[in-house]
């Protein structure tokens, strides 16, 4: 697997890009691409001790360039953990890194939409989601995990099929986990012609405006733990 190639997606450093993909115990693929990206959180980390009992928030630049979390759910200690043009796969492949050791309340997981663009089939990426879960289930059994749709952009608007595929399987398996909740963006980011909302997105057309966020923000609250 390579990391996420399209021009408009954030990508990793040359150098990245040249790093072999590599398998993992469990059948997990990811690629070292990422390898700067979990030592810049390490950093980040020991300067600044992110707060306990935090809800974290995980996945690809759609959590990435989320920036205004902590004004977005005031109240709730929050942690970015996304790393943009990342798979499914590759929150599975580190999570003994950025989920585990933050002990977190609560785990919010967007990614699907890089991994459809790069070739992943819906069915493998509903299975990736299961994995993610179980990976997760592995070190925090009572944390409950919250899945954000993968969201429908106009750069990708040839995926929507796909992308509709995969959020009905998500969902359908999630419905039959013990503390995992799906959560619908894919449906109110749609214009009344069934197409995504431009407004909702910034020049690129893949990564959204505040407007955007927004919209996340008021699908997620009520799903939030205190």
């Amino acid at each position: 697997m390579r990391p996420q190639a399209s021009p408009a997606a954030s990508a990793p450093s040359a150098s990245a890009q040249s790093a072999a993909p590599t398998v993992g115990k469990e059948g997990q693929v990811s690629n070292a691409a990422w390898e700067q990206d979990m030592r810049d959180f390490a950093a980040r980390d020991a300067a600044n001790p992110p707060p306990r009992d935090a809800v974290l928030f995980i996945g690809s630049s759609s959590i990435r360039m989320w920036e205004t979390l902590a004004q977005d759910f005031p109240g709730t200690p929050v942690i970015n953990r996304g790393f943009g043009g990342s798979e499914v796969r590759d929150s599975t492949w580190y999570a003994d890194r950025i989920v585990t050791p933050y002990k977190p309340r609560q785990i919010v997981f967007y990614a699907g939409d890089n991994d459809l663009n790069s070739g992943r089939s819906p069915q493998q990426v509903a299975a990736d989601v299961q994995a993610f879960i179980a990976r997760v289930r592995r070190d925090l059994p009572g944390v409950p995990v919250v899945y954000l749709s993968i969201k429908p952009s106009p750069s990708r608007a040839n995926l929507l099929p796909q992308i509709r595929q995969a959020n009905a399987l998500i969902q359908q398996r999630t419905a039959q986990m013990r503390d995992v909740r799906y959560v619908d963006v894919f449906t109110p980011m749609l214009g009344p012609d069934g197409q995504p909302r431009p407004a909702l997105f910034r020049e690129d057309m893949l990564h959204m405006t505040a407007d955007g966020y927004a919209l996340w923000t008021k699908a997620l609250a009520p799903y939030i733990a205190p």
